[in-house]
């Protein structure tokens, strides 16, 4: 279990992020067209799971907005912005938003992911939903940089993860 905080107040998760140098857990989640996607349709990809509570909060769409531009430079990789939003939600938020550089997929049909990537809030008003937390995925899936953001306020390190993605061949 993780203690993070929402605008100061302790809240925690009903886990742990995956160890790094440790296979990322293998998961289904919900498309904008309801269809599944699984981790393997990213395959031969470096990836940026970017976990966040919803796209409809200020600091969410900030995340989400900024690895749509730093992603947008790199070929080989991938950014998911992974939520509860309904798919389309998601979709309206990257259509108004115009990124073109980010997947969203939806726990919609997938409460276990919460609970395998160790980011589920299990307390406070935000019980529930996910965490503010980044995993960085190598081509093959496994676990190179994890940043579980303490304050859900508050945005990942940026730089941080970029140089993580930029380091794997």
């Amino acid at each position: 279990m993780a203690t993070i905080t929402l605008k100061g107040t302790p809240i925690q998760t009903c886990g742990t992020l995956p160890k790094v140098g440790s296979r990322a857990p293998a998961f289904t989640l919900t498309a904008a067209d309801l269809s599944d996607v699984g981790l393997e349709q990213f395959a031969g990809k470096k990836k940026i799971l970017n976990i966040v509570p919803s796209l409809d909060t200020s600091v969410c769409a900030l995340s989400a907005r900024r690895f749509n531009k730093e992603v947008a430079a790199l070929a080989d990789a991938v950014v998911i912005n992974i939520s509860a939003d309904l798919p389309f939600a998601q979709k309206r938020f990257c259509d108004s938003e115009k990124l073109t550089n980010v997947v969203n997929l939806s726990t919609l049909r997938a409460p276990a992911f919460g609970q395998d990537y160790g980011v589920r809030i299990t307390t406070g008003p935000l019980a529930g939903l996910m965490s503010r937390a980044v995993v960085v995925l190598d081509k093959d899936n496994t676990v190179i940089h994890t940043e579980q953001v303490p304050e859900i306020a508050q945005e990942p390190n940026y730089e941080v993860v970029m140089m993580a993605v930029k380091k794997i061949r």
